[in-house]
Parts: structure tokens; C-alpha cells; sequence
């Protein structure tokens, strides 16, 4: 089995980074600096005409918690119509209870409906009461895939955790390592866990256009990063992961 590279994208323009540079998926997001929430159909659907990898959609209404209201639970089941509808390979969610538990009953109705469409269980993982547990109930959902850090705030430090995951896990789901993960640490983590996907954004910041740049405003920007400053998937980035990972197989 060779490696899978998926890149986190959030335009037409890093996807199609992605699949040059060599990644296997892409997830597609919009509001990156929110953790990422659902983008657009019109982004979805240009995206999927431009690139043959598979495209999976991150399927979730607001930055925040994963606690969804009744609202927001149809509100995700449209989206996961709209990401169908557009083309999507797969859908990537997770909801959780109030008290820190998998919310089970919901997120097996989304694999449902989603359905042909395979569900990767994200980062909500990280924030659940007990990683032991809940890895069995995200199994339960029909799941195919977990996206983890480890319960860590970057995946080099939650090795430990995910390799257990891993072991845990056997066959009946791909745990997929992310966050702080790049081409100068993908190896090592890959030969700590033992994992064969991973999920990385592996961006550059590029200068906009804009000759002119009105001082003193900004549009809500609260990263601290400058509104004339576009961050892209950087081919080069994304090449030197995929080496990395193939001179492990060699």
C-alpha cells in the first residue's frame, strides 16, 4: 500500500496545486483561519472540473464547537446535498455531544445520507472526553476515516496517541494523521505511527495585486495576518512531502 498525501485547499488554484504537485486528495475548505467551514457550490463544483484526484468537502456550518442545533444539523444535510450534487469524492464531518462524547445517532445519519459519498471524521475527534472510546463510536457511525492530531495541538506531539489509535483501529478505519504536519517532519511521523494518510496544508503566502491598500481598515481579519497577503498550496512544499514519503518505500 503506498502513501496518501491529502492537502487542506481552499481555492481552485491550491487544488490544482495539489494534484501537480502529486497529493492523492484534496479537502476543501473555505475560512481556513475559522478551522475551516463549508465552502460554496460554485467553489466546489469549479474545483471538481478542474482536477481528476479525489475531492473530499468539509462538511460544517460555523467555526466554533462541535455541538450542533437542530438548524445546523439541516443545514449540513444540504450541504451534503449540494457537495453531491457538485461532484465530491467525499465529505469530511463530525458532531459531538454536549458532554464531550460522539454523537453517534447524528453522525451515523450523515453517512447515510451521504451516501456513496465516503465520511471522514475530523479534527472534532481532538476535542472528544475520551479518545479510547470514541474512536469505537466514530467506527459505529460508518466512518471510513478519522482525521487526528492526537488530541495534541500538532500531530508530532500526539504520535504516541495515534499509534495506539492506529493499532486500536486495524482495519476497520484509516487514521489519518494532520495539523503541523510538513515535508520536514512527514517521514518521521510516518515511521513513529505506522499511518499511510495524512492530511497537510503546506502553503505560501504570496503578495495580492493591490497597488493601492487602504490603511487602517480591516475586513474582520482576525488571525493577524495581513488582508494583501494570499496563502496558496505550494507545489514545491507539497513535491518534497511526497518524496519524503516515497524514499521511505524505497
Amino acid at each position: 500500500m503506498s502513501f496518501i498525501i491529502e492537502i487542506c485547499a481552499d481555492s481552485v488554484e491550491s487544488s490544482c496545486n495539489a494534484e501537480e504537485a502529486g497529493a492523492g486528495r484534496v479537502e476543501l475548505c473555505s475560512a481556513l483561519s475559522e478551522g475551516g467551514i463549508t465552502p460554496s457550490y460554485g467553489l466546489i463544483s469549479l474545483v471538481r472540473k478542474n482536477i481528476s484526484i479525489d475531492l473530499n468537502v468539509i462538511i460544517r456550518p460555523r467555526g466554533g464547537d462541535f455541538c450542533y442545533n437542530d438548524a445546523e444539523f439541516s443545514v449540513m444535510r444540504n450541504d451534503i446535498d449540494n457537495a453531491g450534487e457538485a461532484g465530491a469524492n467525499g465529505i469530511v464531518t463530525g458532531i459531538l455531544l454536549s458532554e464531550g462524547n460522539i454523537d453517534i445517532d447524528r453522525m451515523s445519519r450523515l453517512v447515510e445520507y451521504a451516501y456513496p459519498m465516503k465520511v471522514t471524521f475530523h479534527r472534532a475527534f481532538d476535542m472528544c472526553r475520551d479518545p479510547m472510546i470514541a474512536i469505537d463510536d466514530v467506527i459505529a457511525t460508518g466512518a471510513v476515516r478519522l482525521l487526528t492530531s492526537g488530541q495534541a495541538k500538532k500531530a508530532v506531539e500526539g504520535v504516541p496517541l495515534i499509534k495506539e489509535l492506529i493499532t486500536v483501529a486495524e482495519e476497520n478505519i484509516i487514521i489519518m494523521p494532520g495539523s503541523g504536519i510538513d515535508e520536514f517532519n512527514i517521514a518521521s511521523i510516518a515511521l513513529a505511527t505506522g499511518a499511510r494518510e495524512f492530511h497537510l496544508s503546506a502553503r505560501k503566502s504570496i503578495e495580492s495585486q493591490m497597488s493601492f491598500r487602504r490603511k487602517g481598515i480591516t475586513m474582520g481579519n482576525s488571525a493577524g495576518v495581513s488582508e494583501y497577503e494570499i496563502r496558496i498550496a505550494d507545489i514545491e512544499r507539497i513535491k518534497a512531502a511526497v518524496t519524503a514519503l516515497k524514499n521511505i518505500d524505497n
